[in-house]
């Protein structure tokens, strides 16, 4: 039986495994990535990310990510910083800034002083279509209809779609009895990653988000910026802030209109393995 080479990477405690897709085929369906994902029965995370050749002619990388429930996605932020560190430590390539394709658009992530990663992650949408979100009005409030209950959100996509709601206090927010319920809201055809912000002032907020397909993970990339973004235009922060998540801190920027967001944490390596699929799954 044939093994795959893989590194588990960490990004502010968003965990990954990554696959080198260049030096060896990566051909995991669904079912074997949550096999892999599992974290009793297999090597455990909340994505598998897969490097590859690039399929256009302005990109050094294609990147694509799997959540643990197997479903393939648009884009991951925190695995975007793993990503640099991974190409650079693998020798794939010696640049400190690359642009990498991914289904939900092209990225640039580059490493910066202190070994943390800076990644542009494109500019925000809002139009429900881009989302995509049935009847939703584009602006910086959306109200949507949780089990009869009136939930206000700010939607937008990221490379991916977010809902994101204001709480007092983040700690005691229904993440795990309501989150389920919104990424799977019927007014989310793709589903949707759902954000609770807790504002501390104008620069920090702290943040949980339960992901479409991986549920609560320490930290998720994208989320920082939905929700950075979302508090800007609510008018609650400033264009520059620190979102603490529970894996650590990562900074956000947005100067606004169509400019792209841009997001700087940690990355790091955290073990080499190889992966032998047995074809047997964990008990449910």
């Amino acid at each position: 039986m044939a093994s795959l080479a893989f590194t588990k990477m960490q990004g502010a405690g968003n965990d990954f495994v990554v696959f080198d897709g260049i030096a060896q085929r990566f051909d995991l369906d669904a079912d074997a990535i949550r096999r892999l994902a599992d974290r009793r029965f297999g090597v455990g995370c909340d994505q598998v990310l897969v490097v590859e050749r690039p399929m256009r002619a302005d990109a050094d990388f294609r990147y694509r990510i799997f959540n643990a429930d197997g479903g393939e996605v648009e884009q991951c932020g925190n695995g975007a910083r793993c990503f640099v560190v991974f190409v650079r430590e693998r020798g794939l390539t010696d640049r400190r800034e690359i642009r990498v394709e991914t289904k939900g658009g092209l990225i640039v992530p580059r490493l910066v002083a202190g070994g943390e990663v800076e990644v542009d992650m494109g500019a925000p949408r809002f139009a429900p279509a881009d989302v995509p979100f049935t009847g939703g009005s584009g602006g910086a409030v959306d109200t949507l209809d949780v089990d009869g209950r009136p939930v206000e959100v700010s939607v937008l996509s990221m490379g991916n779609p977010h809902a994101v709601q204001v709480v007092d206090d983040v700690d005691a927010a229904p993440v795990t009895r309501e989150g389920p319920r919104i990424e799977h809201h019927p007014r989310f055809p793709a589903r949707v990653n759902a954000g609770y912000m807790e504002v501390v002032d104008r620069a920090n907020i702290r943040l949980r988000v339960w992901e479409r397909g991986a549920g609560e993970t320490l930290a998720c990339g994208t989320g920082a910026c939905a929700a950075v973004v979302a508090g800007i235009r609510r008018g609650l922060l400033d264009r520059a802030v620190k979102v603490a998540v529970r894996g650590g801190t990562l900074s956000i920027r947005w100067p606004g209109d169509d400019a792209p967001v841009t997001m700087q944490g940690p990355a790091a390596r955290v073990f080499d393995g190889e992966w032998r699929d047995t074809g047997r799954a964990g008990p449910r």
